[in-house]
């Protein structure tokens, strides 16, 4: 099972509702979007900021929060959890095989 969690979307993808639903509906966790240019770099920034203060006792969570904060863009349809259950479960199941045996056919 999926943890409660939430999802962060960027880059051009998150600017696509319909591919946002089908995230939303695929983990059962609600979508977020940030408007921010250059996101594919942002993490990778914000873990250099982390890296200089680190030494002063900083969280990457305290970090985090001079992150803008994102904004719903969808949540999961109602009824969609009980059809990606099992699929996702059976995904799991076939990206052990290949992790624990690469040279097997699926």
């Amino acid at each position: 099972a999926v943890p409660r969690t939430r999802i962060l979307a960027t880059g051009g993808a998150s600017h696509n509702k319909k591919i946002l639903q089908v995230l939303s509906d695929v983990f059962n966790a609600p979508v977020y979007t940030i408007n921010t240019a250059n996101s594919a770099c942002l993490g990778s920034a914000y873990r250099a900021i982390h890296g200089l203060v680190a030494e002063m006792n900083v969280s990457l969570a305290d970090v985090m929060k001079l992150a803008p904060e994102p904004t719903l863009a969808v949540t999961p349809t109602a009824g969609t959890e009980e059809l990606y259950r099992p699929l996702l479960k059976r995904y799991a199941e076939l990206e052990q095989k290949v992790i624990y045996n690469p040279t097997s056919s699926c």
